[in-house]
């Protein structure tokens, strides 16, 4: 596909989407709670598409189709354990929401330092949740990059793709913050699973005779990649286990997606937003797999597993119009998540970081000091990004994997009045430290991933570092009593 047509295609699809980003700030007011977080008033379809396109990302058009396309049928039990991971919303989500409406948060980071009654507290996991989502960010990049690059069979450069993807993420995630996002988010989130549904049965049917043309393809030449065994192959239980460990706890571990639980207008539009994803999630998933396994029949022996996507969308029996569509959409919903993390990020920095240093600054100076910083973690991501370390399915766990330390934190912070500071600061930083140490060598002691380590580590210096040490009584009293009783008078899910 000539570059003209994918740069003609980018540039229709900013121009509609900057209208809409626009169109978003009308009747917007001031204030953190109102850039960050919508002021908490966003309904529960909408909720259920941002949410949906803040988390399927470039990881799974391009990522998890790639990870099919090495891995095989295990990519669906890995991708799936994600969604059985929705289920910790049912316990979490109510009590981020009320908890946020009680003490206005802004950030899931700023709640753990409440709680705990510790500044240390909320700095360092802010720290923390920057050094991890930082990589992640730049995964969605590299996923712009790879699929302009490969559409345009190499003349777009993979550069040139990221550049354009950092300055659009920067530009729509200032203009409005949240509102912004979640605007575009809507109509880049049905534009996606449209367009992707579309493709896979042109695809399908017109490349492969029908479904069960791909099946009986697979099974003939690709057999072993129908078969998950636990010792042996790219999904051996260890593998298995260290990818989906971190996807299992990303709603409540990746503050950009735990965020997004403060934003619904009320518990009932929540409720909305989970069963929404779950429809969404279950069938983007299935579609993402299933061009996988497309894109190895039809494309067999690429270099890279990343241009599985881009290589099925080069192909003469797609339509060059379809094919640009879904471009589009891919590229919407890297941009969508990048977007939503440069926001919570950058929220992070004003209000767990700066106004912590600054304990009398203003909201207006928070605010200033957000705006500031996106463009610096933009810049960071692209730095990142640049490197091409290797699967973009791979790198985004392992990303997610870092922030797996702070889960016992945030167990403890709703559901055990003995955790303490010490324990969270202990697990977070020490267990930080140790995941970091062990992807930066590539380590994996006795065969088990970092994420694993790392997890297991945190767990027992929460706990044990908690039982003894002082915990702030009176504020987990105050605390958990709160949600408890809370939660009886709403009856939520």
């Amino acid at each position: 596909m000539s570059a003209s047509a994918v740069y003609a295609a980018m540039a229709i699809y900013i121009v509609i989407g900057t209208v809409v980003a626009y169109m978003s700030k009308q009747g917007m007011g001031k204030g953190m709670t109102e850039y960050f977080l919508g002021n908490r008033t966003m309904g529960g379809f909408v909720s259920a598409l941002t949410y949906s396109a803040t988390t399927y990302s470039a990881f799974m058009m391009v990522g998890l189709a790639g990870l099919t396309y090495s891995g095989g049928v295990g990519a669906l039990g890995f991708e799936l354990i994600y969604l059985c991971g929705l289920v910790l919303v049912a316990y979490f989500g109510p009590r981020f929401w009320l908890a946020g409406k009680k003490y206005d948060y802004v950030t899931p980071t700023e709640l753990l330092g409440h709680r705990y009654d510790s500044k240390g507290v909320a700095l360092l996991t802010a720290l923390a949740s920057c050094i991890f989502l930082i990589p992640y960010s730049a995964v969605q990049l590299m996923g712009i990059g790879y699929l302009m690059e490969g559409l345009s069979g190499g003349a777009i450069t993979f550069m040139t793709g990221l550049i354009i993807a950092t300055l659009l993420a920067i530009f729509w995630a200032w203009i409005a913050g949240l509102r912004s996002v979640a605007w575009t988010d809507s109509l880049q989130a049905l534009m996606m699973m449209v367009a992707a549904v579309t493709v896979l049965l042109v695809v399908v049917y017109k490349g492969l005779g029908g479904f069960g043309g791909l099946f009986a393809a697979v099974q003939k030449d690709y057999a072993a990649s129908l078969v998950v065994t636990p010792d042996k192959g790219f999904f051996k239980f260890s593998t298995f286990l260290g990818l989906s460990l971190p996807w299992f706890f990303f709603c409540i571990s990746n503050p950009q997606v735990s965020q997004r639980l403060y934003t619904p207008k009320s518990l009932k539009h929540m409720r909305t937003m989970v069963i929404g994803f779950l429809i969404f999630g279950l069938i983007y998933t299935l579609v993402s797999v299933l061009w996988g396994f497309s894109a190895k029949v039809l494309v067999p022996n690429l270099p890279k597993a990343d241009l599985a996507t881009p290589s099925l969308l080069a192909l003469p029996i797609v339509p060059k119009l379809l094919a640009l569509i879904v471009m589009v959409g891919i590229a919407a919903a890297a941009i969508s998540t990048v977007d939503s993390i440069f926001l919570t990020l950058s929220s992070m920095v004003s209000r767990d970081i700066y106004k912590n240093l600054v304990p009398n600054a203003s909201e207006d100076s928070q605010l200033m000091v957000s705006k500031a910083f996106i463009p610096i973690i933009a810049i960071a991501a692209f730095l990142f990004a640049r490197l091409k370390l290797g699967l973009i399915a791979v790198l985004s766990t392992a990303a997610s994997a870092g922030l797996l330390v702070m889960v016992p934190a945030i167990f403890g912070a709703f559901f055990w009045k003995k955790g303490t500071s010490a324990g969270a600061i202990a697990s977070t930083l020490i267990a930080g430290g140790l995941s970091l140490y062990l992807q930066y060598t590539n380590l994996k002691p006795l065969g088990w991933w970092p994420g694993v380590w790392a997890f297991i580590v945190s767990i027992i210096l929460f706990v044990g570092v908690s039982l003894v040490t002082q915990p702030p009584t009176q504020r987990a009293e105050e605390f958990i009593g709160y949600l408890d009783q809370s939660l009886k008078q709403h009856n939520a899910i």
